[in-house]
Protein backbone atom coordinates (compact mmCIF):
# COMPACT_ATOMS: atom_id res chain seq x y z
CA UNK A 1 0.00 0.00 0.00
CA UNK A 2 1.37 3.41 -0.98
CA UNK A 3 1.60 5.56 2.16
CA UNK A 4 2.31 9.25 2.58
CA UNK A 5 3.17 11.45 5.54
CA UNK A 6 1.87 14.97 6.05
CA UNK A 7 2.81 17.91 8.23
CA UNK A 8 -0.63 19.11 9.30
CA UNK A 9 0.23 21.79 11.81
CA UNK A 10 3.19 23.65 13.34
CA UNK A 11 3.25 25.70 16.54
CA UNK A 12 6.00 27.78 18.13
CA UNK A 13 6.85 29.23 21.50
CA UNK A 14 9.16 32.23 21.80
CA UNK A 15 9.86 33.26 25.41
CA UNK A 16 9.27 36.78 26.70
CA UNK A 17 9.49 39.93 24.64
CA UNK A 18 11.83 40.34 21.65
CA UNK A 19 15.25 41.64 22.67
CA UNK A 20 16.78 44.45 20.62
CA UNK A 21 20.42 44.75 19.61
CA UNK A 22 20.96 47.50 22.17
CA UNK A 23 19.66 45.37 25.04
CA UNK A 24 21.46 42.08 24.31
CA UNK A 25 24.26 42.50 26.84
CA UNK A 26 21.73 43.49 29.49
CA UNK A 27 20.46 39.91 29.24
CA UNK A 28 23.68 38.03 28.44
CA UNK A 29 25.99 40.09 30.65
CA UNK A 30 29.24 41.96 30.04
CA UNK A 31 32.34 39.77 29.85
CA UNK A 32 35.02 41.27 32.06
CA UNK A 33 32.62 44.10 32.84
CA UNK A 34 33.15 45.62 29.37
CA UNK A 35 31.14 45.90 26.19
CA UNK A 36 32.04 43.45 23.43
CA UNK A 37 34.40 44.70 20.75
CA UNK A 38 33.01 42.34 18.10
CA UNK A 39 29.28 42.78 18.73
CA UNK A 40 28.71 45.64 16.29
CA UNK A 41 30.72 43.91 13.54
CA UNK A 42 28.81 40.64 13.86
CA UNK A 43 25.40 42.34 14.03
CA UNK A 44 26.18 44.46 10.99
CA UNK A 45 26.84 41.30 9.00
CA UNK A 46 24.06 39.07 10.31
CA UNK A 47 21.40 41.85 10.20
CA UNK A 48 19.49 40.30 13.12
CA UNK A 49 17.43 42.97 14.89
CA UNK A 50 15.37 40.87 17.33
CA UNK A 51 15.83 37.64 19.25
CA UNK A 52 14.39 35.89 22.32
CA UNK A 53 16.00 34.79 25.57
CA UNK A 54 14.58 32.52 28.24
CA UNK A 55 16.27 34.61 30.95
CA UNK A 56 15.70 38.02 32.45
CA UNK A 57 18.10 40.93 32.88
CA UNK A 58 19.09 39.66 36.32
CA UNK A 59 20.27 36.40 34.75
CA UNK A 60 17.39 34.33 36.10
CA UNK A 61 16.03 31.56 33.88
CA UNK A 62 12.40 31.96 32.83
CA UNK A 63 12.05 28.60 31.06
CA UNK A 64 14.11 25.45 30.74
CA UNK A 65 14.62 23.96 27.28
CA UNK A 66 12.13 21.23 28.17
CA UNK A 67 9.58 23.84 29.27
CA UNK A 68 10.01 25.80 26.03
CA UNK A 69 9.39 22.58 24.09
CA UNK A 70 6.39 21.58 26.17
CA UNK A 71 4.80 24.99 25.60
CA UNK A 72 5.17 24.62 21.83
CA UNK A 73 3.57 21.16 21.95
CA UNK A 74 0.67 22.45 24.06
CA UNK A 75 0.09 25.19 21.49
CA UNK A 76 0.06 22.48 18.81
CA UNK A 77 -2.47 20.26 20.57
CA UNK A 78 -5.74 22.10 20.00
CA UNK A 79 -8.77 21.82 17.75
CA UNK A 80 -9.40 18.10 17.84
CA UNK A 81 -5.88 16.86 18.55
CA UNK A 82 -5.00 16.45 22.23
CA UNK A 83 -1.87 15.55 24.16
CA UNK A 84 -3.34 12.09 24.80
CA UNK A 85 -3.55 11.51 21.03
CA UNK A 86 0.22 11.69 20.49
CA UNK A 87 1.65 8.29 19.50
CA UNK A 88 5.30 9.26 19.02
CA UNK A 89 7.38 12.18 20.30
CA UNK A 90 10.71 12.97 18.57
CA UNK A 91 12.77 15.85 19.95
CA UNK A 92 15.89 17.51 18.58
CA UNK A 93 18.05 20.08 20.35
CA UNK A 94 21.57 21.44 20.59
CA UNK A 95 21.16 22.59 24.16
CA UNK A 96 19.50 20.06 26.49
CA UNK A 97 19.08 21.08 30.11
CA UNK A 98 21.19 18.15 31.30
CA UNK A 99 23.41 15.37 29.96
CA UNK A 100 21.08 12.71 31.38
CA UNK A 101 18.10 12.02 31.25
CA UNK A 102 17.54 12.64 27.55
CA UNK A 103 15.78 15.80 26.46
CA UNK A 104 12.76 14.01 24.97
CA UNK A 105 11.78 12.20 28.14
CA UNK A 106 12.07 15.42 30.13
CA UNK A 107 9.64 17.04 27.72
CA UNK A 108 7.34 14.02 27.93
CA UNK A 109 7.43 14.27 31.72
CA UNK A 110 6.18 17.85 31.60
CA UNK A 111 3.29 16.98 29.29
CA UNK A 112 1.72 14.59 31.81
CA UNK A 113 0.21 12.57 28.97
CA UNK A 114 0.04 8.81 28.51
CA UNK A 115 3.11 6.56 28.02
CA UNK A 116 4.45 6.84 24.45
CA UNK A 117 7.58 6.18 22.41
CA UNK A 118 9.98 9.12 22.90
CA UNK A 119 13.19 9.65 20.93
CA UNK A 120 15.87 12.33 21.48
CA UNK A 121 18.33 13.66 18.94
CA UNK A 122 21.39 15.69 19.83
CA UNK A 123 23.72 17.68 17.64
CA UNK A 124 23.21 21.14 16.25
CA UNK A 125 20.82 22.62 13.68
CA UNK A 126 20.16 19.27 11.96
CA UNK A 127 18.91 17.63 15.16
CA UNK A 128 15.38 18.90 14.53
CA UNK A 129 15.48 17.50 11.00
CA UNK A 130 16.82 14.20 12.37
CA UNK A 131 13.77 14.09 14.62
CA UNK A 132 11.52 14.88 11.67
CA UNK A 133 13.03 12.08 9.60
CA UNK A 134 12.54 9.50 12.38
CA UNK A 135 8.89 10.52 12.70
CA UNK A 136 8.47 10.40 8.93
CA UNK A 137 9.90 6.88 8.73
CA UNK A 138 7.87 5.66 11.70
CA UNK A 139 4.63 6.68 10.04
CA UNK A 140 5.73 5.35 6.64
CA UNK A 141 6.40 1.92 8.13
CA UNK A 142 3.09 1.84 9.97
CA UNK A 143 4.78 1.92 13.37
CA UNK A 144 2.67 4.96 14.24
CA UNK A 145 -0.20 6.92 12.71
CA UNK A 146 0.90 10.30 14.03
CA UNK A 147 3.92 11.92 15.61
CA UNK A 148 4.96 15.20 17.16
CA UNK A 149 8.42 16.46 16.22
CA UNK A 150 10.17 19.31 18.00
CA UNK A 151 13.20 21.51 17.63
CA UNK A 152 14.14 23.69 20.59
CA UNK A 153 17.00 25.69 22.04
CA UNK A 154 18.01 27.40 25.26
CA UNK A 155 21.29 28.72 23.89
CA UNK A 156 21.40 31.83 26.07
CA UNK A 157 22.82 29.72 28.90
CA UNK A 158 25.98 29.05 26.89
CA UNK A 159 26.14 32.68 25.76
CA UNK A 160 25.97 34.14 29.26
CA UNK A 161 28.97 36.15 30.43
CA UNK A 162 29.33 33.65 33.28
CA UNK A 163 30.52 31.07 30.75
CA UNK A 164 33.49 33.32 29.87
CA UNK A 165 34.32 35.09 33.15
CA UNK A 166 37.01 32.61 34.23
CA UNK A 167 38.93 33.06 31.00
CA UNK A 168 38.38 36.84 30.99
CA UNK A 169 39.79 37.14 34.50
CA UNK A 170 42.83 35.09 33.54
CA UNK A 171 43.41 37.21 30.42
CA UNK A 172 43.04 40.39 32.42
CA UNK A 173 45.85 39.28 34.70
CA UNK A 174 48.06 38.73 31.65
CA UNK A 175 47.10 41.72 29.51
CA UNK A 176 45.27 44.17 31.76
CA UNK A 177 42.85 44.64 28.82
CA UNK A 178 41.39 41.28 27.80
CA UNK A 179 39.72 40.66 24.46
CA UNK A 180 37.76 37.45 24.21
CA UNK A 181 38.84 35.48 21.12
CA UNK A 182 36.53 36.21 18.18
CA UNK A 183 35.57 32.57 17.73
CA UNK A 184 34.19 32.63 21.30
CA UNK A 185 32.50 36.04 21.10
CA UNK A 186 31.15 35.52 17.57
CA UNK A 187 28.15 33.32 18.41
CA UNK A 188 26.95 35.45 21.33
CA UNK A 189 25.39 37.88 18.82
CA UNK A 190 23.88 35.24 16.53
CA UNK A 191 21.77 32.89 18.64
CA UNK A 192 18.34 32.88 20.22
CA UNK A 193 16.02 30.75 22.38
CA UNK A 194 12.71 29.17 21.44
CA UNK A 195 10.88 26.02 20.39
CA UNK A 196 8.62 24.68 17.67
CA UNK A 197 6.51 21.55 17.32
CA UNK A 198 5.15 19.90 14.17
CA UNK A 199 2.27 17.45 13.94
CA UNK A 200 2.79 14.66 11.41
CA UNK A 201 0.06 12.27 10.31
CA UNK A 202 -0.67 9.54 7.80
CA UNK A 203 -3.70 11.58 6.72
CA UNK A 204 -3.83 15.20 5.48
CA UNK A 205 -5.98 17.85 7.12
CA UNK A 206 -9.64 17.42 6.10
CA UNK A 207 -9.86 21.20 5.77
CA UNK A 208 -7.13 23.65 4.89
CA UNK A 209 -3.64 22.79 3.69
CA UNK A 210 -1.13 20.10 4.65
CA UNK A 211 2.48 19.62 3.59
CA UNK A 212 3.18 16.22 2.08
CA UNK A 213 6.75 15.06 2.78
CA UNK A 214 8.23 13.85 -0.50
CA UNK A 215 11.67 13.03 0.94
CA UNK A 216 14.14 13.93 3.69
CA UNK A 217 17.88 13.38 3.24
CA UNK A 218 20.69 14.01 5.72
CA UNK A 219 24.43 13.86 5.02
CA UNK A 220 27.61 14.46 7.05
CA UNK A 221 30.92 15.70 5.68
CA UNK A 222 32.79 14.99 8.93
CA UNK A 223 35.06 12.65 6.95
CA UNK A 224 36.37 15.68 5.05
CA UNK A 225 36.29 18.67 7.42
CA UNK A 226 37.28 19.25 11.05
CA UNK A 227 34.87 20.53 13.70
CA UNK A 228 33.77 24.13 13.28
CA UNK A 229 31.34 24.74 16.16
CA UNK A 230 31.66 23.06 19.53
CA UNK A 231 30.69 23.16 23.20
CA UNK A 232 32.12 21.24 26.14
CA UNK A 233 35.47 20.82 24.40
CA UNK A 234 38.55 22.64 23.17
CA UNK A 235 40.38 22.45 19.86
CA UNK A 236 44.15 22.05 19.58
CA UNK A 237 46.48 23.48 16.94
CA UNK A 238 45.98 20.40 14.72
CA UNK A 239 42.21 20.83 14.71
CA UNK A 240 41.49 17.93 17.07
CA UNK A 241 38.74 18.28 19.68
CA UNK A 242 39.37 17.38 23.30
CA UNK A 243 36.25 16.81 25.39
CA UNK A 244 35.48 18.32 28.77
CA UNK A 245 36.41 15.11 30.60
CA UNK A 246 40.06 15.62 29.59
CA UNK A 247 40.22 18.88 31.55
CA UNK A 248 40.13 19.71 35.24
CA UNK A 249 37.22 21.71 36.70
CA UNK A 250 39.54 24.71 36.97
CA UNK A 251 40.42 24.42 33.27
CA UNK A 252 36.71 24.34 32.45
CA UNK A 253 36.64 27.93 33.74
CA UNK A 254 40.04 29.08 32.51
CA UNK A 255 39.42 27.89 28.94
CA UNK A 256 35.66 28.62 28.76
CA UNK A 257 35.17 24.94 27.95
CA UNK A 258 31.38 25.13 28.25
CA UNK A 259 31.00 28.28 26.17
CA UNK A 260 29.83 27.88 22.57
CA UNK A 261 32.61 28.45 20.05
CA UNK A 262 32.85 28.62 16.27
CA UNK A 263 35.66 28.99 13.75
CA UNK A 264 34.43 31.69 11.30
CA UNK A 265 37.17 30.82 8.79
CA UNK A 266 35.98 27.23 8.40
CA UNK A 267 32.38 28.43 8.29
CA UNK A 268 33.07 30.83 5.44
CA UNK A 269 35.13 28.29 3.50
CA UNK A 270 32.77 25.31 3.57
CA UNK A 271 29.20 25.97 4.72
CA UNK A 272 27.65 27.28 1.48
CA UNK A 273 29.92 25.35 -0.87
CA UNK A 274 29.32 21.84 0.54
CA UNK A 275 25.65 22.52 1.18
CA UNK A 276 24.81 23.71 -2.32
CA UNK A 277 26.72 20.86 -3.93
CA UNK A 278 24.72 18.35 -1.88
CA UNK A 279 21.45 20.19 -2.55
CA UNK A 280 21.96 19.90 -6.31
CA UNK A 281 22.94 16.21 -6.07
CA UNK A 282 19.76 15.38 -4.15
CA UNK A 283 17.47 17.05 -6.66
CA UNK A 284 19.21 15.10 -9.41
CA UNK A 285 18.81 11.88 -7.40
CA UNK A 286 15.08 12.46 -6.97
CA UNK A 287 14.63 13.68 -10.56
CA UNK A 288 13.24 17.06 -9.53
CA UNK A 289 14.09 20.26 -11.36
CA UNK A 290 15.55 22.68 -8.73
CA UNK A 291 14.15 25.58 -10.75
CA UNK A 292 10.60 24.25 -10.27
CA UNK A 293 10.65 25.06 -6.55
CA UNK A 294 8.02 27.59 -5.45
CA UNK A 295 9.43 28.30 -1.97
CA UNK A 296 13.03 27.97 -0.80
CA UNK A 297 13.55 27.89 2.97
CA UNK A 298 17.26 27.93 3.79
CA UNK A 299 18.27 27.98 7.43
CA UNK A 300 21.00 30.62 7.44
CA UNK A 301 22.78 31.74 10.60
CA UNK A 302 23.48 35.20 9.20
CA UNK A 303 22.23 37.32 6.31
CA UNK A 304 25.91 37.42 5.35
CA UNK A 305 25.46 33.90 3.95
CA UNK A 306 22.46 34.72 1.76
CA UNK A 307 24.72 35.98 -1.02
CA UNK A 308 27.16 33.09 -0.45
CA UNK A 309 24.39 30.56 -1.02
CA UNK A 310 22.97 32.54 -3.94
CA UNK A 311 26.40 32.73 -5.60
CA UNK A 312 26.86 28.96 -5.24
CA UNK A 313 23.43 28.33 -6.75
CA UNK A 314 24.41 30.50 -9.72
CA UNK A 315 27.48 28.29 -10.27
CA UNK A 316 25.24 25.22 -10.58
CA UNK A 317 22.57 26.95 -12.64
CA UNK A 318 19.88 26.51 -9.96
CA UNK A 319 19.53 30.10 -8.73
CA UNK A 320 16.06 31.03 -7.52
CA UNK A 321 14.76 34.62 -7.45
CA UNK A 322 14.81 36.17 -3.98
CA UNK A 323 11.01 36.41 -3.92
CA UNK A 324 10.98 32.60 -3.67
CA UNK A 325 13.23 32.68 -0.59
CA UNK A 326 11.50 32.67 2.80
CA UNK A 327 13.80 33.66 5.68
CA UNK A 328 12.74 35.19 9.02
CA UNK A 329 16.18 35.28 10.67
CA UNK A 330 16.30 39.04 11.25
CA UNK A 331 13.10 39.01 13.34
CA UNK A 332 13.63 35.92 15.51
CA UNK A 333 17.38 35.24 15.45
CA UNK A 334 19.07 31.90 14.87
CA UNK A 335 17.24 29.33 17.01
CA UNK A 336 19.30 26.37 15.84
CA UNK A 337 17.26 23.17 15.51
CA UNK A 338 13.97 25.11 15.84
CA UNK A 339 14.69 27.67 13.11
CA UNK A 340 13.48 25.68 10.10
CA UNK A 341 10.19 24.79 11.83
CA UNK A 342 9.58 28.38 12.94
CA UNK A 343 10.15 29.63 9.39
CA UNK A 344 7.85 26.92 8.01
CA UNK A 345 5.18 27.76 10.58
CA UNK A 346 5.28 31.40 9.52
CA UNK A 347 4.98 30.43 5.85
CA UNK A 348 2.07 28.07 6.54
CA UNK A 349 0.27 30.85 8.43
CA UNK A 350 0.98 33.54 5.83
CA UNK A 351 -1.80 32.65 3.40
CA UNK A 352 0.76 32.53 0.59
CA UNK A 353 0.73 28.76 0.06
CA UNK A 354 -1.30 27.21 -2.73
CA UNK A 355 -1.99 23.55 -3.38
CA UNK A 356 0.54 21.93 -5.68
CA UNK A 357 3.39 24.24 -4.69
CA UNK A 358 6.80 22.73 -3.88
CA UNK A 359 8.79 23.78 -0.79
CA UNK A 360 12.50 23.02 -0.41
CA UNK A 361 14.01 22.97 3.09
CA UNK A 362 17.77 23.08 3.51
CA UNK A 363 19.44 23.05 6.91
CA UNK A 364 23.22 23.28 7.27
CA UNK A 365 24.92 22.31 10.52
CA UNK A 366 28.36 23.85 10.92
CA UNK A 367 29.30 21.78 13.98
CA UNK A 368 31.05 19.32 11.70
CA UNK A 369 29.32 20.13 8.43
CA UNK A 370 26.15 18.08 8.16
CA UNK A 371 23.26 19.00 5.88
CA UNK A 372 19.56 18.13 5.98
CA UNK A 373 17.32 18.68 2.95
CA UNK A 374 13.65 17.97 2.40
CA UNK A 375 11.05 18.47 -0.31
CA UNK A 376 7.43 19.18 0.59
CA UNK A 377 4.30 19.53 -1.55
CA UNK A 378 1.32 21.67 -0.51
CA UNK A 379 -1.82 19.53 -0.59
Amino acid sequence: MDKSVYINRIAKFLPGEPVSNDDMEEYLGYVGGKKSRSKSIVLRNNKITKRYYSRDKEGNSTHSNAELTAEAIKALCTDGFKLEDIELLTCGTTSPDQILPAHGVMVHGLLKARPIETISFSGSCCSGMNALKYAHMSILTGNSHNAVTTGSEKLSTWLSSQSYEGEATKLKELENDPMLAFEKDFLRWMLSDGAAAALLSDKPNPNGISLKIEWIEICSFANEVEACMYVGSDKDAEGNLHGWSEFTPQQWLDKSIFAMKQDPRLLDKYIAQLGTKKYVELFQKHNVDPLSIDWFLPHISSEFFRKKVDDEMVKYGVQLPQEKWFVNLTQVGNIGSASIFIALEELMSSGKLKKGQKIALTVPESARFSYANALLTVV
